[in-house]
């Protein structure tokens, strides 16, 4: 008989819906048409929960590639979207989140059987976010304006001068796999709400509901051209992207060292680029902080998604005073966090997305041991045929252990003590990442101290990775620039064009 743990671990059955999606013929969306490969090769789909590969993915060739920028820069050039009155493309995107919503529980099901994240956690939070992102950015066609302006040398009876805000024009968007649906929305939403047209490619690990997601983009009756989604390899089609001449702007989100290749591709035509990279959050728990909120709140911060989230409060700064009363609660919220197969409908945490993930995570908890740093709680993983690894807390950690530095994008929380605010706050930006960050505290007065010191694009106060459409997002540092969401996420996928006009 299995144990009752290893029970857990396994996969259950897929619904009618997903097996006949996943028993689809391998194509690419493409003009709003589906395209076949050209070479015939093929990436294969596996499921994390159970390491068995479930489906295949085309490999996009250069051919492809220019065929979705083609059709992007067609769709651009004669403004059968960007000229469209803005009551039209918002009405557009309503009509993709109405058809998101409608199809809710099947993606769901499918971003739970390609990413591995727990299907419960998809359906209450991911679309969920996703439709509101959607709904929100639907507002901004009508509302992207430029200023009149005054000349100060000027009569404004002489001169008339203002700005306009234009679409970029097309867009390369490549998206992780952490967050494969919500990733796509965030990207897409703005652009299409700037005017731009795009070719999207999501993670070649989980493009399962990017593929399914270019059959609502049809329903909701986007014109053809606007919307392409190719799949394939970073090195393969998000390389081809990334350099092609007919592309205006990148907008990736992933590791720093992937965006880096990116970016430094993109310099050769001088494209515009919005990078959402690494991250190594600093949650700081000062003395007053409310404990009984605290802690739970940081296991969420790093086991939320298995810690593979960019903003995951994966170095916790806890003061002396109450260092080892909120480790004893950590190690308790653990069992919360036990891993589950991601259709288990008890699951809270599930899989990695891949086995090199998982090998990467236990090296990094096994590169710490070795310099120093004692497991807490975890450290290992579960019996199973998925890519399953326990929430880990490491103590006598060192600043400069490479589990400290490094963002081991796992369920890892490295824990130190502090006793001073300053030197606190000194450790937190002691990284080239500037990310996320929290701090928990009672006293406003240190809150604000607190946001003000730290060099983080985001900083908490008394809560962690809340977020919401209308929300700037981005880094400092080496966790990006740019910002995505909220009004700069939608200006970031416009020019701002200058008239002056001598009046006659």
């Amino acid at each position: 008989m299995p144990s009752i743990h290893s029970e857990i671990l396994v996969q259950k059955n897929y619904s009618a819906s997903a097996n006949e999606f996943l028993q689809r013929r391998p194509a690419l969306f493409i003009d709003n048409e589906w395209i076949t490969s050209t070479n015939g090769t093929l990436i294969p789909v596996v499921d994390p929960s159970s390491g068995k590969e479930i489906a295949c993915i085309v490999e996009s060739t250069s051919h492809e590639v220019d065929l979705a920028v083609s059709a992007a820069r067609r769709a651009f050039d004669d403004g059968r979207w960007s000229n469209l009155p803005a009551e039209q493309r918002e009405r557009a995107l309503h009509r993709l989140a109405d058809a998101v919503e409608a199809k809710s529980e099947e993606l769901a099901e499918l971003e739970a059987i390609d990413s591995g994240k727990p299907k419960n956690m998809v359906a209450s939070v991911d679309i969920p976010a996703a439709i509101r992102t959607l709904r929100y950015m639907a507002g901004w066609p009508s509302k992207l304006a430029g200023e009149l302006q005054l000349h100060p040398e000027a009569s404004p009876s002489e001169f008339h001068a203002f700005t306009r805000r234009e679409p970029v024009g097309v867009v390369a968007q490549i998206i992780p796999w952490n967050f494969p649906l919500l990733m796509l929305v965030n990207k897409i939403a703005p652009a299409l709400a700037a005017g731009c047209t795009l070719v999207l490619k999501p993670a070649e690990l989980t493009s399962l509901t990017a593929l399914r997601f270019a059959d609502l983009v049809q329903d909701a009756g986007f014109p053809a051209g606007v919307i392409n989604i190719i799949t394939g390899s970073g090195t393969g089609a998000g390389e081809m992207l990334s350099r092609h001449p007919d592309v205006d702007k990148i907008a990736f989100t992933g590791s720093t060292a992937v965006g880096k290749l990116i970016n430094h591709a993109a310099t050769e035509s001088l494209k515009r680029v919005t990078l959402e990279l690494g991250g190594k959050g600093p949650v700081i728990l000062l003395p007053d902080a409310d404990l009984q909120t605290a802690i739970p709140a940081a296991a969420q911060a790093i086991f939320f998604n298995s810690g593979q989230v960019c903003v995951a409060g994966s170095r916790l700064f806890a003061h002396s005073s109450v260092f080892d009363q909120v480790i004893e609660g950590l190690a308790g919220a653990t069992q919360f966090w036990t891993p589950r197969a991601a259709l288990d409908p008890e699951a809270i945490m599930g899989p990695l997305v891949s086995q090199g993930q998982k090998d990467k995570v236990l090296a990094c908890i096994s590169e710490g041991q070795k310099a120093g740093a004692t497991v807490a709680v975890g450290g290992d993983c579960p019996e199973g045929e998925g890519f399953y690894v326990n929430p880990t807390v490491l103590v006598d950690v060192k600043p400069e252990m490479s589990v400290v530095r490094d963002e081991i994008f796992g369920p890892v929380l490295v824990a130190q003590r502090f006793d001073d605010f300053d030197d606190v706050v000194a450790a937190a930006n002691d990284s080239h990442f500037g990310l996320a960050a929290s701090v928990w505290t009672k006293d406003i007065g240190t809150m604000h101290r607190a946001i003000a010191g730290i060099k983080s694009g985001t900083v908490w106060g008394n809560c962690h990775g809340v977020m919401g459409p209308g929300l700037p997002m981005g880094g400092y540092k080496q966790s990006g620039f740019g910002r995505e969401m909220g009004r700069e996420g939608v200006e970031a996928y416009t020019e701002l064009k200058t008239a002056m006009i001598k009046l006659q």
